[in-house]
């Protein structure tokens, strides 16, 4: 069971793991620029065995270099997102999340070579985004509005208007992200709950509403708190003055 204080914990993982896969992509692309490969080949071809390949390959293949740049900050912003945020899930559901999309794009996917790491960009996105209003977590839903805010726009791209950009993987991105963010519940972060919103609560046992009655009016004094008050033993003491004390006489 995660602890409430092992969640939102910074370490070199949050930084580190992001900036390796984007460091990995540029690397990928050098070595094509740099010796002359193109592994295009290598992205999924869909309803083809040997396409699924792409599962695992396609997410580092980037056709130029301005796909290239067009998926690393969004990569690296969304990826250090989930490594802060989600971090007990973080490897879940990206190695969930990257299997589901690579295959939902093999299994509709128009007969082409999908490459890109849109499709996990797209994942993210969508598990970041719904995951943070399901979860009901102040710092969650915070999070969801920032992802829209800044990358809602990527939803038209999810539509087939340009021949170009692989909207299958983008559309398979967002399906699997959503589902993962339904569906993966264990290891995030829940909001505390007040005494008053526990699922044993009961109002009768309550002290604090004992003090009201039932037109909401407060009570200074409970009733037997005054039962208790007019059993106890009171002693008065009076002083008149002129009169002599014992010890004054000696």
């Amino acid at each position: 069971m995660v602890k409430e204080h092992d969640h939102f914990k910074f370490n070199t993982g949050v930084v580190g793991y992001p900036l390796l896969f984007v460091l990995i992509i540029w690397i990928v692309f050098w070595f094509e620029v740099r010796f002359g490969f193109d592994f295009n080949h290598l992205g999924v071809y869909p309803r083809n065995i040997v396409g699924l390949r792409g599962i695992l390959f396609s997410p580092f293949i980037h056709s130029d270099i301005t796909h290239l740049w067009h998926n690393t900050l969004p990569l690296l912003i969304l990826s250090m997102a989930l490594f802060y945020f989600y971090q007990p899930n973080a490897w879940k559901v990206l190695a969930i999340g990257l299997f589901l999309t690579g295959f939902l794009t093999w299994s509709f996917g128009r007969p082409a070579n999908h490459i890109g790491a849109s499709g996990v960009i797209y994942m993210l996105f969508g598990f970041l985004f719904f995951k943070g209003i399901v979860a009901k977590h102040f710092r969650l839903i915070a999070l969801s509005f920032v992802v829209v805010f800044i990358y809602g726009s990527m939803v038209m791209y999810v539509l087939p208007i340009d021949p170009k950009i692989s909207w299958e993987g983008h559309l398979s991105g967002l399906l699997s992200g959503t589902a993962l963010g339904f569906f993966i519940r264990k290891g995030v972060s829940r909001p505390k709950l007040y005494t008053w919103e526990s699922p044993d609560y009961d109002p009768e046992e309550d002290e604090f509403l004992k003090h009201f009655d039932e037109n909401g009016n407060f009570i200074e004094r409970l009733p037997e708190e005054t039962l208790e008050d007019d059993n106890d033993i009171k002693v008065f003491y009076e002083y008149k003055p002129g009169e002599k004390n014992i010890d004054d006489e000696q």
